[in-house]
C-alpha cells in the first residue's frame, strides 16, 4: 500500500504558471489518483516522472467554444484541440447540435449543420448513430465512447426549437405559449442531465445550404427568457450567444436583460467587423465591463487572430471555386487538377471566366483580394497590408486573379490563402490585443469540430502562447496573463472550480511546454472523417506532455492512446 509520500506521477523542476495570473515559480508537481497531490519540492516516490526543467508547467487549457458534438460520437480523439494543450472543450455553441431531434428531422438538422458549420452531409449521415432523441439520451450516447479529453455540453437552441415546433421553426413562426413552455421543460431536463448551459445564434449569416436562416435568428426575448428560466429551475447554466452582426448592441442589451432576470451568466462572441461599424466592438466591450461592475457575470469571447476562411484548391472555397470553367475540372483528384490548371489554355479559360456564386457569402469573400493574403509554410496571421493579393498584384503589374491563381498552385496545390473577414479591419491585430487584455474576456471561437474544409482555428491556444507571448514584434502579452486567460478565466466563466488552476486537490489536467521550441505549422488536409471526409488539421512542436486526470494523453506530439476524458457535469462546479 502506498504511503502518503508516494505519487502516481511527478513533474520535476518545471516553471509553474498556476493559472491565477501570478508570477511563475519553479516547483515539482505531484499527482495522485487523478488530482494534484502537492506543489513544491516533492521528496516522495512516483511511478512515473517527467523532467520539466526549463519548461513551462500550466493547467490544461479550456476551450469554451467548439462544435465537437459529432466528433464525440464517431471518434475517441478530439483533435486537433487535444494536440494543442486543450484538456476540456465545450460543445453545443451557436445554437446548433444534434439533440433533441426526432427521427423525421435528422436530414433537416444535418442540412442546417452542413450550411452553418461546414460539416459535410455524408460525414454526418454516416458518422452519427442517431441512437437518441432527447437530450439526456444524447448525453448517454456520448458517454458510451471513451475520449482523450474532457467535454461539456450545452443545449443547442436551433435543435430545441425544431424539436418543439417542427416545420414552424424553419418557417420563422413565433413560438406559442405551449411551445415556450415545452422549451422551458426541455431546458430544465437538459441541465438536470448535465448540460452546462444553452447556445443560441441571432446571426443572419448562419444559414443552411438552401439559404434558410438559422431558426433561432428571430426568437423573441420571452422565448429566450423561458429557456433560461428552465435552466435556473434545474440549478442554472450559462447562456452562450452569437449576436447579429447587423444589430449587435440591441441584441446584447436583450441578452443582458434575460441574463439578469434569470440570474444566468452570459457569454457572447466579440468581433471587430470590417466596414463602417468596425469600432462597434468597443461599445460592446464597454457594456460588458459595466455589466460586471454592476455584479452581472458577462464574458466576451475573443478570437486571438483574424477571423476568416482558409482558401485553397483542396479546401471548401477559393477565388475560382464559383467559376464555371473551374467547376468543369473540380471533380478531378488534386494532382490531376493542378496539372490541368498549369496548362495555358485552362489557365486562360479560368482567368477569363466570371464567378457564379449563387448567393453564397463565402464565394463572395473569396474574391475580396484586399483582405486575402498568402498564409505560408510558417503561417503568418498578422500579415502586412503590402502582402495582400491586391497589393502584390499592383506591385507586380498583374491582376489579382493572376496572382491568386499562381499562389494556389504552389506546393502541388496544397498552398493556402488567408481571408481576413473580421478582427483585421485595420490590417493589424491591435484591436484584438485590446480585446484580449480587457477585463471579462476569454480567448475562444476556435470552432473545433466544424468548418472542416474552411478553417483550422482550434489551434489558437498554441498561437496565443507563441505569438502573443513571444514572437510579436510589439505589444506582447505577459505569459501569466495568457495562461490565466485559457485556464482559470474560462473555468470561472463556466462555474467549474475543480480545474483551471494548479493547486493541491484540484484535477490534474496539465501541460508541460518547451516554450522556446513552441511552433505552429501550416494547416494541412487529412481525410480521416467518416466516409473518408476531409478536414484541416494543424501540427505543433513544443508540447512535451499533456495530462488529463493525471494520465498522459500525449508525449512530444505523439498520442499515448490514454482515454481518461469524461463528460463534465454540473456536479463538477465545486472542487472535491
Amino acid at each position: 500500500m502506498a504511503n502518503q509520500s508516494d505519487a502516481d506521477l511527478v513533474i520535476r523542476g518545471g516553471t509553474v504558471f498556476d493559472g491565477t495570473g501570478g508570477a511563475p515559480f519553479v516547483a515539482d508537481v505531484a499527482v495522485l489518483g487523478g488530482r494534484i497531490l502537492e506543489i513544491g519540492a516533492f521528496a516522495g516516490h512516483a511511478g512515473q516522472e517527467i523532467d520539466a526543467r526549463g519548461k513551462m508547467v500550466t493547467p490544461g487549457f479550456i476551450d469554451v467554444h467548439t462544435h465537437y458534438d459529432g466528433q464525440l460520437i464517431w471518434s475517441e480523439t478530439l483533435s486537433p484541440s487535444s494536440a494543442h494543450g486543450v484538456t476540456t472543450v465545450v460543445t453545443g455553441n451557436c445554437g446548433v447540435g444534434f439533440a433533441p431531434c426526432r427521427p423525421a428531422d435528422h436530414t433537416r438538422l444535418i442540412k442546417l449543420l452542413e450550411g452553418v458549420e461546414d460539416m459535410p452531409e455524408v460525414v454526418l449521415a454516416d458518422g452519427l448513430a442517431w441512437d437518441w432523441e432527447t437530450f439526456p439520451q444524447f448525453i448517454d450516447a456520448l458517454e458510451r465512447r471513451a475520449h482523450d479529453i474532457d467535454y461539456a455540453v450545452q443545449l443547442p437552441h436551433a435543435a430545441l426549437r425544431m424539436y418543439v415546433m417542427g416545420e414552424r421553426a424553419v418557417d420563422k413562426a413565433e413560438a406559442t405559449e405551449a411551445d415556450i413552455a415545452e422549451m422551458r421543460r426541455i431546458a430544465r431536463e437538459a441541465v438536470a442531465a448535465g448540460a452546462l448551459g444553452f447556445g443560441t445564434s441571432r446571426n443572419i449569416f448562419h444559414t443552411a445550404l438552401d439559404g434558410a436562416v438559422i431558426p433561432t435568428a428571430h426568437s423573441p426575448e420571452a422565448e429566450l427568457r423561458a429557456i433560461a428560466e428552465g435552466m435556473r429551475e434545474a440549478g442554472g447554466g450559462v447562456i452562450q450567444a452569437i449576436l447579429n452582426v447587423q444589430t449587435p448592441k440591441p441584441d446584447l442589451e436583450m441578452f443582458l436583460r434575460v441574463a439578469e432576470a434569470t440570474a444566468s451568466p452570459l457569454s457572447f462572441s466579440l468581433l471587430q467587423v470590417i466596414g463602417a461599424d468596425s469600432g462597434e466592438w468597443k461599445a460592446l466591450l464597454d457594456a460588458t465591463v459595466a455589466a460586471n461592475a454592476a455584479g452581472q457575470p458577462v464574458t466576451a469571447q475573443v478570437f486571438p487572430r483574424p477571423v476568416g476562411v482558409l482558401l485553397g484548391l483542396d479546401a471548401t472555397y477559393h477565388p475560382f471555386a464559383a467559376h464555371p470553367a473551374y467547376r468543369r475540372i473540380a471533380h478531378l483528384p488534386l494532382a490531376e487538377r493542378v496539372a490541368r490548371m498549369r496548362q495555358p489554355e485552362t489557365r486562360a479559360a479560368i482567368l477569363a471566366d466570371h464567378p457564379q456564386p449563387g448567393g453564397q457569402v463565402f464565394f463572395l469573400l473569396a474574391r475580396v483580394f484586399q483582405t486575402i493574403y498568402p498564409l505560408g509554410e510558417r503561417p503568418n496571421y498578422e500579415p502586412d497590408s503590402s502582402q495582400s493579393i491586391a497589393a502584390l498584384a499592383a506591385a507586380r503589374g498583374l491582376t489579382p486573379d493572376e496572382v491568386a491563381y499562381d499562389l494556389l498552385l504552389e506546393g502541388g496545390g496544397h498552398a493556402l490563402l488567408l481571408q481576413t473577414a473580421s478582427n483585421y479591419a485595420d490590417q493589424n491585430l491591435e484591436a484584438v490585443r485590446a480585446m484580449l487584455t480587457a477585463p471579462c474576456t476569454v480567448p475562444a471561437l476556435g470552432d473545433g469540430g466544424a468548418h472542416y474544409g474552411m478553417i483550422c482555428d482550434s489551434t489558437y491556444t498554441t498561437f496565443l502562447l507563441a505569438y502573443w507571448g513571444r514572437d510579436r514584434r510589439r505589444g506582447l502579452i505577459p505569459l501569466p496573463r495568457i495562461v490565466r486567460s485559457m485556464t482559470m478565466a474560462p473555468a470561472a466563466m463556466l462555474g467549474l472550480a475543480d480545474r483551471g488552476r494548479l493547486a493541491p486537490g484540484l484535477k490534474a489536467d496539465l501541460n508541460v511546454i518547451d516554450f522556446e521550441r513552441l511552433t505552429l505549422h501550416a494547416p494541412r488536409m487529412v481525410r480521416d472523417l467518416p466516409s473518408g471526409g476531409r478536414r484541416l488539421t494543424q501540427d505543433a512542436d513544443g508540447y512535451v506532455a499533456t495530462l488529463v486526470s493525471g494520465q498522459v494523453i500525449q508525449r512530444d506530439g505523439v498520442p499515448t492512446g490514454a482515454r481518461p476524458g469524461r463528460m463534465v457535469r454540473r456536479s463538477d462546479q465545486s472542487a472535491e
